[in-house]
C-alpha cells in the first residue's frame, strides 16, 4: 500500500484540532510529540489514497489562523507493514452498499502532490526554452534523415507534458493564475518550436516524400482517437504518479512531430503540405486537452471548497463546449479532405 507520512505543527491553542485530525479515518498510525510552549507536532501515517480527505481536513481547520504547518513526503518502506482496509475488513461486510465516489478516484495521488508536480513543470524558464530547442532540432534532423529513433529521441527530450498538463487542470479546478501560466508557456514553446523548424526547413534540403514527413501530412479521423488516447493515458498516467520521462513520450508523439514537419515544410515553401500538418497539430492539441479535462473530472478532482467548486464547474462547461465545437469542426475539415 503506498503510504505517505505528514507532519502537522499545531500552536498549543489548537488542542481541539490537534484532536480532530487523530480522529481521521485515513490515518494508519501516528505519534506525537506536546511541548507546553510550542504546542504539538503529529507524525502520520495515511494511506496515500486516501491524503485528499486528511488534508482538506487540515486546511478547513487551519484556515488562516498563525502558527500551523503541515508537510507532506513520500515513504518508501516501513516496517512492520500497514495493512490496507480491504485486508483487516471482515467477510460480512459483504452485500452492503458502498458510497458512490467518482471512477478511478480512489486509485490517485492527493490533488495538492499534484498541483505541485504539475506547477513545477509550467515555469517558463531558460531550460525549457533550451530542451523545446533541443528536442526540436533533434527531431527535425530525425524527420529528414527519415530515422523513427531519432524522432523517438526527440519525444522522449521534449517537455511539452507539463504545460498542456497544467492547461488542463487549471480548466478542472477553476484556476486562472494557473491558466494564464500554463497557455503562456505552452505558447512559448511551440512558437520557439515552429521558428526553428521553419528555420532548418529553410537552410536544409526537405523530402516530403520521407516517411517520417509524409506520414504527418495525411490526417485522418482515427488521429482524433489516438490523441484522445495519448492525452488521456498521459494524464492517467500522472495521476498515480508514473515517471514524467515515460508519460511525456504519450502527449509528446502526438504534438511534436506534426510541429515539426509544419515548420519543415513552411521553411521550404511546401504551403499545401504545411496545411496538413497543422491541421493535424491542431487536432492532436485539442484532444489531448480535451481528454486530460475529462479525465481530470472522471477522477474527482475538483477545489476543495464549495463556491471555488461551483466556478469550476462553470469553466468546464465553457472548456468543455469550447474545446467539443472546434473538435467537430476539425473533423469535418479532416472528412472533407
Amino acid at each position: 500500500m503506498p503510504l505517505r507520512q505528514i507532519e502537522v505543527v499545531i500552536p498549543k491553542e489548537g488542542k481541539e484540532d490537534f484532536e480532530h485530525l487523530l480522529n481521521d479515518d485515513s490515518v494508519e498510525h501516528y505519534w506525537n510529540e506536546h511541548s507546553e510552549s510550542s504546542g504539538y507536532l503529529l507524525k502520520a501515517l495515511v494511506d496515500a489514497n486516501q491524503t485528499e480527505s486528511f488534508l482538506d481536513k487540515a486546511e478547513h481547520l487551519m484556515g488562516e489562523k498563525k502558527g500551523y504547518r503541515l508537510i507532506m513526503q513520500e515513504v518508501e518502506a516501513t516496517l512492520p507493514r500497514v495493512k490496507s482496509q480491504e485486508e483487516d475488513e471482515p467477510s460480512d461486510q459483504e452485500g452492503k452498499e458502498e458510497p458512490w465516489e467518482a471512477p478511478l478516484q480512489g486509485i490517485r495521488v492527493s490533488r495538492e502532490e499534484l498541483y505541485n508536480d504539475i506547477t513545477d513543470g509550467v515555469n517558463l524558464s531558460g531550460v525549457y526554452l533550451a530542451m523545446v530547442s533541443f528536442s526540436t532540432i533533434v527531431a527535425a534532423l530525425g524527420m529528414l534523415r527519415d530515422s523513427a529513433a531519432i524522432v523517438i529521441g526527440a519525444m522522449v527530450i521534449a517537455p511539452l507534458l507539463g504545460p498542456n498538463v497544467a492547461l488542463a487542470l487549471s480548466t478542472t479546478l477553476g484556476d486562472s493564475s494557473l491558466f494564464r501560466k500554463a497557455l503562456k508557456t505552452n505558447i512559448s514553446g511551440i512558437g520557439i518550436a515552429l521558428l526553428i523548424s521553419i528555420v532548418l526547413g529553410f537552410i536544409l534540403s526537405v523530402d516530403a516524400s520521407a516517411y517520417q514527413l509524409e506520414s504527418r501530412t495525411q490526417v485522418h479521423l482515427s488521429d482524433i482517437a489516438l490523441a484522445l488516447a495519448s492525452g488521456a493515458a498521459g494524464v492517467l498516467a500522472y495521476t498515480i504518479g508514473m515517471s514524467a520521462a515515460v508519460i511525456g513520450v504519450m502527449v509528446a508523439v502526438a504534438l511534436l512531430p506534426p510541429l515539426v514537419t509544419a515548420g519543415l515544410l513552411i521553411g521550404d515553401l511546401q504551403w499545401g503540405l504545411a496545411y496538413y500538418a497543422i491541421l493535424l497539430l491542431t487536432t492532436n492539441i485539442i484532444c489531448v486537452n480535451l481528454a486530460a479535462v475529462a479525465t481530470f473530472t472522471i477522477q474527482g478532482i475538483k477545489p476543495r471548497t464549495w463556491y471555488k467548486a461551483e466556478k469550476a464547474k462553470r469553466v468546464n462547461k465553457i472548456a468543455f463546449s469550447i474545446w467539443i465545437v472546434l473538435l467537430v469542426i476539425l473533423a469535418l475539415l479532416i472528412f472533407a479532405t
